[in-house]
């Protein structure tokens, strides 16, 4: 009779499990059926070098309003840029068109002179990395998350990237330094620390285009001003641009971006746009008050 029971048991927990499976098998289908929306380029163009140009770029989503409106931006290699403005005004949406995530609905957006239309889609993206909102970390020790941006990288390269990031310190600070290992998202390490770690692992492949968007809220003014400084030595030609809320972030950036409502009402550097710009200096008054004693801070 226990030998009959265990067997009803197990059968009881095969089709449990098998009901859960197929459920998961559907979803799992569903995503590895999604065709790619952007059309097979036929003959490539190749990028000259990493400058980025806006052409009266408009977009918006299947049958919504327009998100962004007659964008002309440019960004030119070794610069920083950074990009501010309210919730909603289009931000994010505008540097997902960079990696092609979404196609413009009008103009023309060029990389090294070429349409992004007519690159491929592996080498455009194999010349970007992107640090997003959210921080993803996997199960493994740290070395092997930050080699998740480039799996053939050496130690010293892997180093390389931390110390870029303002990792390194921290990481050392581990009785088994890189071959700590983290549970599944980073469960034991810090928000700051895991931001760290994930601009690692984007800088580890050395791209000419990094994206970081609102990737350092985690990280304090201090530590975030040093990485900005190290990415400029990092490489001389990388483009770093830079989406945040704060304006410490972007306040000494080569050129600083003003969006609202999916327009761009002031481009220049922190000093012009406090002079010139209603909606920045509103911003800056408002996490600096009118004295501005925040701005040493960030400096």
């Amino acid at each position: 009779l226990a030998q009959l029971l265990m067997s009803l048991m197990m059968i009881s927990m095969v089709f449990t499990n098998f009901v859960r499976s197929k459920a998961s098998v559907q979803r799992i289908s569903e995503i590895m059926n999604v065709q790619n929306g952007n059309a097979v380029v036929k003959n490539p163009l190749i990028p000259s070098g990493y400058d980025i140009q806006f052409e009266n770029v408009s977009f918006s989503y299947s049958g919504a309003a327009p998100v962004l409106i007659n964008i002309s931006l440019s960004c030119l290699e070794g610069e920083t840029v950074g990009i501010i403005g309210t919730t909603g005004s289009g931000k994010t949406t505008l540097v997902n068109l960079i990696p092609r995530l979404y196609d413009v609905t009008s103009g023309k957006l060029l990389i090294g002179n070429a349409d992004i239309r007519e690159i491929d889609d592996r080498k455009l993206r194999g010349i970007i990395s992107m640090v997003s909102q959210q921080t993803v970390l996997f199960s493994g020790t740290i070395a092997e998350n930050i080699l998740w941006g480039k799996k053939d990288a050496t130690q010293e390269e892997v180093r390389t990237a931390a110390v870029a990031a303002q990792a390194d310190d921290f990481i050392s600070e581990f009785s088994k330094g890189y071959n700590t290992v983290l549970g599944q998202g980073g469960v034991n390490l810090s928000g700051g620390q895991k931001q760290r770690i994930a601009i690692a692992r984007a800088l580890v492949r050395n791209p000419g285009i990094l994206i970081l968007d609102d990737c350092t809220s985690a990280v304090d003014v201090i530590t975030e001003a040093k990485i900005q400084k190290n990415l400029r030595r990092y490489s001389s030609k990388l483009i770093c641009i830079i989406i945040s809320q704060r304006i410490s972030s972007v306040i000494s950036a080569d050129k600083i971006v003003v969006m609202d409502n999916g327009v761009i009402i002031g481009t220049g550097t922190h000093d012009v746009l406090l002079e010139n710009c209603p909606i920045y200096r509103d911003i800056y008054l408002s996490q600096y008050g009118e004295d501005g004693r925040g701005t040493h801070a960030a400096d």
